[in-house]
């Protein structure tokens, strides 16, 4: 079957694609165009995930929007912080500065998801979505919205249901899983240092 039906591949791929690009002499060439591609191949997996992650299908899908529309008017990542940070608008709600700090949750989350799959032994993907919920996002969120990612965890399909929507057996899930954990580790570290060497923080 074509890769157009291997969403997995298309995100390993698309993602060692960035990998490249930060890992290279110029980390700071890496296109917002080329990333916000990159990050839009993600946004079906929340929602296959279900009713838990319809937060962050919803959330993650805008933001990774507003990058694109971004794209046309800046180059680089680097290039699109800086202009936030001379025009003082990193922090104002809506910023494209403050939607790359949502979207770099987003794929930061999938590669912790992508870890506990991997090491998590039976069908049910409660413990690994709990892990990943817990270690990227829940320090962001309210009372009303963790409760109902709480709920939703009870909803999640079991990991032969997201195979199948996947369209993947396991042996070869496990490799685009991995592919995605190696790659995308830099390209969030990258991230956190546009952040972090100017002042910005990670935490708001």
């Amino acid at each position: 079957m074509a890769d157009n039906h291997k969403p997995l591949r298309k995100i390993s791929e698309a993602f060692k694609e960035l990998q490249a690009t930060v890992n290279s002499q110029t980390p700071d060439d890496l296109e917002v165009a080329s990333f916000s591609r990159a990050c839009a191949l993600i946004s079906p997996l929340f929602g296959c995930l279900g009713i838990a992650f319809k937060f962050a299908e919803v959330d993650y899908v805008a933001k990774v929007n507003d990058l694109v529309e971004a794209s046309k008017s800046v180059g680089t990542l680097q290039a699109m912080v800086e202009r936030d940070v001379a025009a003082n608008t990193v922090k104002k709600g809506g910023s494209h500065t403050g939607n790359l700090l949502l979207v770099k949750r987003g794929i930061d989350m999938v590669k912790v998801l992508f870890e506990q799959i991997l090491v998590t032994d039976g069908n049910s993907l409660k413990n690994p979505a709990t892990k990943a919920y817990a270690q990227v996002f829940a320090a962001h969120h309210g009372w009303a919205i963790k409760k109902a990612v709480a709920a939703g965890m009870y909803l999640l399909p079991t990991k032969a249901q997201l195979l199948q929507k996947l369209n993947e057996d396991e042996p070869s899930a496990r490799i685009q899983m991995q592919s995605y954990i190696t790659a995308s580790a830099p390209v969030i570290l990258y991230i956190d240092k546009l952040f972090l060497s100017r002042g910005l923080g990670v935490d708001w």
